[in-house]
């Protein structure tokens, strides 16, 4: 089963829930929000965590694949990150319609997803980084819902070393609307490194052939979080960036084994 739902007035704030079956007067155990990546760019939309959300359906989970403003199509900052957070409150709304239990919610996230999925996880450590006075859309939500874990494939981590890296031709710079020397408080915001120590566990997986986004990416993050109590976790499976998001491959078969753990 598939509903979707708008959390905002523009057209790609919007968000699909895949259901499995369930038993009469049961309750679906958990949710994992699918985000999509591509650079954050509009090129590339939901249609890339469809296949996902659906695999994990027929896993038995509740899957909500997120769709965003992306740089170039009324996102970029704050919007994508504003949408994001939007979007995965969304589900406090439609839980009654469809027995959801958000006790456990968690986050797969695909590139620059990955990145966006982490970030998310850290909102309540937002609140110390000064931007709340310019943009209260980024506020930490007291009765928002918070994320219980994040699988990152291949995810964009670390966004000082992308900008160094300028890594597709200026992702960072596009998304944050110019360079870390002019807009230093908004990269330290946008990087999930700034909200370390995180208390919820992170699978940085990355593809052991993935040419689009370095390895660097996952492993700074995770020898950055090892001052925490609950430190990220690197894997790595064979295949490129886009194995990641096949349902055939065993890149991805990880991740979802993973994502089950952390709904166990």
């Amino acid at each position: 089963m598939r509903h979707r739902y708008q959390y905002g007035e523009d057209s790609s704030q919007w968000g699909e829930l895949f259901l499995p079956e369930l038993p009469d007067g049961g309750t679906h155990q958990g949710v994992a929000v699918v985000i999509h990546g591509g650079y954050w760019r509009p090129r590339y939309g939901a249609e890339l965590g469809e296949p996902l959300a659906s695999d994990l359906a027929a896993h038995g989970v509740a899957a909500w694949n997120l769709e965003y403003r992306r740089a170039g199509n009324g996102g970029g900052w704050p919007h994508t990150f504003s949408d994001v957070l939007a979007g995965i409150d969304k589900l406090r709304e439609i839980a009654p319609l469809h027995a959801l239990d958000l006790t456990r919610v968690v986050a797969l996230g695909h590139s620059a997803g990955g990145q966006l999925a982490v970030w998310a996880a850290g909102r309540d450590r937002l609140g110390g980084l000064g931007l709340q006075a310019e943009h209260r859309e980024l506020e930490p939500n007291a009765g928002g819902v918070r994320l219980a874990g994040v699988v990152s494939q291949s995810g964009v981590l670390d966004l000082g070393e992308a900008e160094r890296l300028n890594l597709s031709n200026g992702a960072v710079a596009n998304l944050l609307g110019g360079p870390s020397s002019e807009f230093p408080g908004r990269y330290r915001y946008a990087d999930p490194m700034a909200a370390l120590p995180l208390g919820v566990p992170v699978y940085a997986v990355h593809a052991e052939g993935d040419e689009d986004v370095p390895l660097s990416m996952s492993t700074s993050y995770v020898d950055a979080s090892r001052c925490g109590s609950v430190p990220a976790q690197l894997v790595m499976v064979p295949g490129d960036h886009f194995a990641l998001i096949d349902p055939g491959a065993e890149a991805y078969r990880k991740c979802r084994d993973l994502v089950l753990g952390l709904l166990a």
